[in-house]
């Protein structure tokens, strides 16, 4: 369940792109960040599941609780400031480059982490998504 609602997540955020832009981009199905939060609907859909299979009452069901809940708050929180780091630091670099003439190849990731917004559409999707697994 819980796979499969996180790679129908990366599939969405794919089309989604697709519509929007009128192009073809792959790394869509596999990159971080974005509107919903892959990581949440998956985990979201595991506790879901663990909730129609042991019962909300069981331990399962509130370890996946918890750790579903700190991979979210990592989303919103650890990884996007990663992201809003590398935003700057990439800008201080192409400064940097573009007053002495060179050329900077790589730029690091700035599409890290999710807003708190986009990790809560993907948990609600994630447990839609398990709901309807079950029901």
């Amino acid at each position: 369940v819980a796979l499969s609602a996180g790679f129908l997540v990366q599939f969405l955020k794919f089309v989604a792109h697709l519509i929007r832009h009128r192009q073809v981009n792959f790394t869509r199905l596999v990159g971080t960040g974005g509107m919903p939060s892959a990581p949440s609907a998956s985990v979201a859909a595991l506790t879901t599941a663990v909730a129609f299979r042991e019962g909300g009452d069981s331990t399962l069901f509130g370890v996946t609780l918890f750790f579903s809940l700190v991979i979210m708050y990592d989303a919103a929180g650890l990884r996007r400031a990663a992201g809003t780091q590398a935003r700057i630091l990439n800008r201080i670099v192409e400064d940097h480059y573009a007053h002495r003439g060179g050329f900077l190849s790589e730029r690091l990731s700035e599409l890290l982490g999710h807003t708190p917004f986009e990790v809560f559409v993907g948990a609600a999707l994630g447990v839609l998504y398990g709901v309807a697994w079950f029901a």
